[in-house]
């Protein structure tokens, strides 16, 4: 027997480095192909040449092919071929892989053997513990009575069970399968059991994609029975792959999905596709309120987005039904299906494009179909927009000009089948809205008979044919003077040629002559401007704060605007007069309306920075016409401008208060009121704030009555959401949307009859969750008010989800709709 002394390991210490950098550099030289060289490094090295042994103990070390095993005291039997490791053994396999247990017995090449009291850390932060294990071949690991768990150890008390394992009376890891089985397995929560698996199996933590089953999803409805989702999950190829996923439903039988996706070089796409035969169709309303006898129902939704080059790209997204209310029926949800919250009111938007964008350009081409899902949408009145072009193209201005110089155009052509009207008033002649009734049920809007004129109805859109090309040139600079005043003088010409191909044919068309001329003539329009803004800000500074108070006016010239009426409006209809758009130089939000003749807007903004972050501003402003045609007061087919506070000569004031006291709370206020009595017409109110664990927003408004635009009553309401969060994993949240409206509308439209309480609550949610560094768990209830095909009435829907998911195991959901009333096209 002999015995060495400090080896080159303790040496290199010596020079500067540390242990980590020696232990990295040595599995790097030992993973090398074909380097079988077993290197052993610690403080003392004992040769028993009578037993053929080398004891290595102080700090071992050993390298071989890229693994490290660390001990105490290593001992190497030259005969059996067999490696000992006791007291912190640890080895490390060469992907980061670590291996702890009390004892280690493997064979010289560290792929078989058996391991007491073993632990193991894998690179993506889950963890196996065993009291004994068997390690096969390098390739597979046996551990007994083993458990395995995906949440880190309690900092303050390791002892402690984790948020979740799994317990089971064996589990094996193939590394070449990349997979884990568990036989005889409980799942545990905070070591209480909860659940128990004769067997399952789960992808290691090295699989990003792999074939197999995914975890279920549990519904419960009236319309559909109770069911289950049972997903598979097809990884054909590493850039395309197949989800399968059918769904056993006690009344409707079996629905049947499937989702394609595709990686390709410069981009990807994918394809969803769902479909049943029902057997019980007496669960559904009969048409226009939902689906009715169908047999067979279905979806199919595809999105794409591709790369030509580093400026362009193209793609889709596009969604088709068999019905209006397959995918709210299936609760099959599409992305680019729109829910406007409690009102019922749901479209879908499908969708073609080419884009375009430069370091100052823009370019995008698109193509629209609008889909309406609710029971009050005709579909013969909504439009195929196609195409859709926008260009934008900015440059430093001109010569001495300098600034900047815009040049924008849009190209639009819109096709809609049915004209879309909306009744000033009711059947009896009194202020209301008149709605096309099947079986007693409201659906869509219309003029009232006998009042298709424009005094008591207008037009949304026009059925046929509408092209229109618009280019604008724009050009501003800004100049600063010795005093500090800011001057900006901006001129603009733009251009439109429209041509209208409008139908008189269908139903209800042949009254649209009434409205517009329809005899197809080309109409052109051309809008010159000059103006200029100024600005003049007084700064004071003090020592709570920086003020500055900015007196702000603009001026604008222009001819007075042409073709009004004669060109139909359909971008341009969403009219908002506030403090965005108080100096905006054309106030429409769309091209088919342009501002014309001469206007002046005019007002004054405070704003306060304190010294510790705090912040207030304060607008307050008003336009005036000063000469010219009022294009606000002179309506288009959609009567867009009137009741928006611009339509006289003389605007209603606007408003905007906006404070930030402390960096986690913002309130802003926006109002609008009239110039004779300075009465409300319009305000927002919104505040957002963060204290401590609590989270909460709120947002109210009310807005007047809007008689020339059919809204005879004030809409009043608000929503606000709140999540306190309880512990650092553990939160609860909520929300309710409450109309304060409804019973003025109630009064209106209904006057004699019964009258709601003057608070409606729309919507309610309350939820709560836990959720850590392994562990997601939320539950949801929801409770809203869904807008039905009875004339004012509302049901109520009321849904509970469910979702649990384990890092690195998957999730598994539930949702259960109980019933309260007939909605959504159901018969509950």
């Amino acid at each position: 027997m002999s015995t060495l002394g400090a080896t080159a390991s303790v040496i290199e210490l010596a020079y500067g480095q540390t242990a980590s950098d020696i232990l990295a550099r040595k599995t790097q030289a030992t993973a090398k192909k074909g380097d079988d060289k077993l290197l052993v490094e610690s403080r003392e090295l004992v040769y028993d040449r009578d037993n053929d042994t080398v004891a290595a103990s102080g700090n071992a070390q050993l390298y071989y092919q890229g693994r490290v095993l660390e001990a105490d005291k290593v001992t190497y039997d030259r005969k059996a071929n067999r490696v000992y490791a006791s007291g912190n053994a640890k080895l490390t396999e060469a992907d980061g892989q670590v291996f702890y247990a009390d004892r280690f017995e493997l064979t010289d090449d560290f792929k078989d053997g058996f391991i007491d009291s073993l632990r193991i850390e894998t690179t993506d932060r889950t963890r196996f513990a065993a009291p004994r294990a068997e390690r096969t071949a390098g390739e597979t690991t046996v551990f007994e009575k083993g458990t395995y768990t995906a949440c880190e150890p309690c900092k303050d008390d390791p002892s402690k069970p984790p948020t979740w394992q799994v317990r089971a009376k064996r589990i094996i890891h193939k590394n070449e399968e990349q997979t884990v089985y568990y036989e005889d397995a409980t799942l545990e929560f905070w070591g209480m059991p909860v659940a128990w698996f004769p067997y399952f199996s789960a992808p290691d933590t090295t699989v990003k994609r792999k074939s197999g089953f995914l975890a279920p999803h549990y519904i419960a409805s009236t319309a559909l029975g109770y069911g289950v989702s049972i997903p598979y999950f097809w990884a054909i190829a590493p850039n395309y792959d197949l989800t399968i996923t059918p769904t056993f439903l006690t009344r409707q039988g079996v629905l049947g999905q499937a989702e394609w996706r595709h990686r390709l070089v410069n981009g990807s796409y994918n394809i969803r596709a769902a479909g049943i035969f029902q057997q019980d169709r007496s669960a559904f309303l009969q048409p226009p309120f939902g689906a009715g006898d169908k047999t067979f129902r279905g979806s199919v939704d595809t999105a794409g987005n591709f790369v030509i080059n580093d400026k362009w790209q193209w793609g889709w997204d596009i969604h088709a039904a068999s019905d209006k209310w397959f995918n709210q029926n299936y609760k099959y949800n599409v992305t680019n299906i729109t829910d406007f919250n409690w009102t019922g009111f749901r479209e879908s938007v499908s969708t073609m494009f080419l884009r375009g964008q430069g370091e100052r350009s823009f370019f995008d081409a698109r193509g629209y179909y609008f889909r309406g899902l609710s029971y009050a949408d005709w579909q013969k009145q909504l439009p195929v927009a196609a195409p859709v072009v926008d260009y934008d193209r900015r440059f430093t201005g001109p010569g001495v000009l300098g600034g900047e110089l815009t040049i924008g155009g849009n190209i639009t052509t819109i096709t809609r089948e049915q004209t879309a009207y909306q009744s000033l008033v009711n059947a009896a002649g009194q202020p209301g809205n008149y709605q096309v009734k099947v079986d007693g049920k409201a659906t869509y809007d219309t003029c009232a008979p006998g009042f298709y004129n424009p005094t008591d109805c207008f037009v949304r859109g026009v059925a046929g044919t509408y092209s229109r090309g618009s280019v604008d040139v724009a050009w501003r600079r800004t100049f600063i003077d010795p005093l500090g005043q800011t001057w900006t003088p901006f001129a603009s010409m733009r251009g439109d040629v429209a041509f209208p191909a409008l139908s008189t044919t269908g139903q209800y068309n042949q009254y649209l002559p009434l409205f517009i001329d329809t005899s197809g003539e080309v109409i052109g329009r051309f809008m010159p401007a000059v103006g200029g803004t100024y600005r003049y800000p007084f700064v004071a500074q003090t020592d709570f704060g920086t003020h500055i108070v900015e007196p702000i006016a603009q001026l604008i010239a222009r001819p007075n605007e042409t073709q009004i009426g004669r060109m139909p409006n359909e971008d341009a209809q969403s009219l908002v007069f506030d403090d965005t758009t108080l100096f905006s130089v054309n106030k429409f939000s769309g091209y088919d309306r342009i501002e014309g003749g001469t206007r002046a807007n005019v007002g004054a903004q405070y704003t306060y920075n304190g010294p510790n972050g705090g912040f207030g501003s304060f607008l307050f402003g008003q336009s005036y016409q000063v000469a010219g045609l009022n294009s606000y007061a002179n309506p288009d087919l959609a009567r867009t401008g009137l009741d928006s506070g611009l339509s006289d000569a003389r605007s209603s004031y606007v408003s905007r208060i906006q404070m930030s006291p402390f960096g986690n709370i913002n309130f802003i206020a926006r109002g609008r009121f009239s110039q004779e009595d300075f009465a409300l017409q319009r305000l927002e109110l919104q505040a957002v704030g963060t204290y401590d664990r609590l989270t909460a927003s709120i947002l109210y408004a009310r807005y007047a009555p809007q008689p020339e635009l059919g809204l005879y009553t004030t809409r009043e309401g608000f929503v606000t959401q709140a999540k306190l969060a309880v512990t650092p994993n553990i939160y609860v949240s909520g929300g309710v949307a409450v109309d304060l409206g409804r019973q003025d509308a109630e009064k209106f439209y209904n006057p004699g009859g019964q009258i709601s309480n003057a608070i409606s609550i729309s919507a309610v949610t309350v939820g709560a969750g836990y959720t850590d560094d392994c562990t997601t768990l939320g539950i949801i209830y929801s409770n809203s008010a869904k807008q039905t095909y009875s004339e004012g009435t509302k049901d109520r829907v009321q849904t509970v989800m469910l979702r649990l998911e384990l890092r690195t195991l998957g999730a598994a959901g539930y949702s259960f709709t109980p019933s309260i009333g007939a909605t959504d096209g159901v018969n509950q």
